[in-house]
């Protein structure tokens, strides 16, 4: 590749959705035109962060706390300085001797334990595919599920909800993007038995019509919600997304079932786009508690296509489940 084919495709054809490409390219211009990939993967790391935020909080709510409770390091807040105490009484060869032995206890730290001393830093990636990690993380809007951290602040890891030691499935709907903070606290080695948690996926309700639907009336479905098309429809193509166990109310829907209808939702209204032009817009809801309506008592939600003209005056949406008040510009 000549000169011009590489400015070329740095100016025109470089499509980032990271920060990678250049970086990657930087390396090896710099490094002579070629360079080992620890090399190059260090320094990506050196662009990263969120990778700095994560052993900041290490070096301040770990092993800085611990030698500061020996009186071996003091800390500055004010100007986040770290200062080794008695630093100034050391000579040379002193200083020699001391980083020689923390460098054995390293070297024999290492030896014993191996790599497994960052299997916490490993423990949420099993083998789920890079594409599927993506996938989770971009539902999520790379923020994490539980603070809402921004992937930029904080190392987002793909968790799973339920563990895998506790019988968790690597199905998307059971994993969520956690930052490291959370998914340390989350952490997957307690007493808790999950097992209830696993078997209440495979609740049914006898002589519930929604928790014996039948293959013939699914138009869509993943692992935890199954889509089929309203008996008696508002518009054309008025669509429920019913969770599979029976539960009465949107609100005790676990996050693998919300996940999961997330999920179900946008391949449905993506589905009815492509399939109808027609369709400009959807009423997204449902019926919680006999006061607002719900007849059938097993969770679901209502997907109702909207089309332009449909009715006169569409202003309001779903405010008009009360008669008179879905003009809230003249009711307020």
């Amino acid at each position: 590749m000549t000169y011009s084919d590489l400015k070329s495709f740095i100016d025109d054809k470089m499509r980032m959705s990271h920060i990678y490409q250049p970086a990657m390219i930087i390396k090896l211009l710099e490094e002579g035109g070629h360079c080992r990939e620890r090399e190059i993967a260090k320094h990506l790391l050196s662009y990263d962060k969120s990778q700095i935020n994560y052993y900041k909080n290490i070096t301040n709510n770990m092993v800085g706390r611990v030698l500061r409770k020996h009186d071996v390091v003091s800390r500055n807040t004010s100007e986040n300085v770290y200062k080794l105490n008695g630093y100034s009484e050391l000579d040379d060869e002193e200083i020699s001797i001391l980083i020689d032995l923390c460098e054995e206890k390293l070297s024999a730290f290492l030896e014993a334990r191996g790599d497994s001393i960052y299997d916490h830093r490993k423990k949420s990636s099993g083998d789920i595919s890079g594409t599927i990690k993506y996938k989770v993380l971009k539902r999520a809007s790379f923020r994490c599920e539980l603070c809402g951290a921004p992937a930029d602040e904080k190392a987002l890891e793909v968790d799973h909800i339920l563990p895998r030691n506790h019988g968790g499935s690597d199905d998307i709907t059971n994993l969520q993007a956690l930052c490291y903070s959370c998914n340390a606290m989350k952490r997957d080695r307690d007493d808790t038995d999950f097992r209830p948690i696993k078997n209440i996926y495979d609740h049914r309700k006898e002589n519930c019509i929604f928790c014996s639907i039948t293959d013939a009336g699914i138009v869509a479905s993943n692992k935890l919600f199954v889509a089929i098309k309203d008996e008696y429809p508002v518009t054309k193509e008025h669509t429920l997304l019913i969770p599979k166990r029976h539960t009465e109310s949107f609100i005790d829907l676990t996050q693998p079932e919300m996940n999961a209808y997330s999920q179900l939702l946008k391949e449905i209204t993506r589905d009815l786009e492509n399939e109808d032009s027609t369709i400009t817009g959807f009423n997204i809801g449902n019926n919680e508690g006999k006061a607002a309506g719900q007849t059938v008592e097993h969770c679901h939600i209502h997907v109702i296509p909207r089309r332009d003209g449909d009715t006169e005056d569409p202003t309001g949406g779903i405010r008009k489940v009360i008669p008179g008040k879905g003009d809230y510009i003249t009711n307020e």
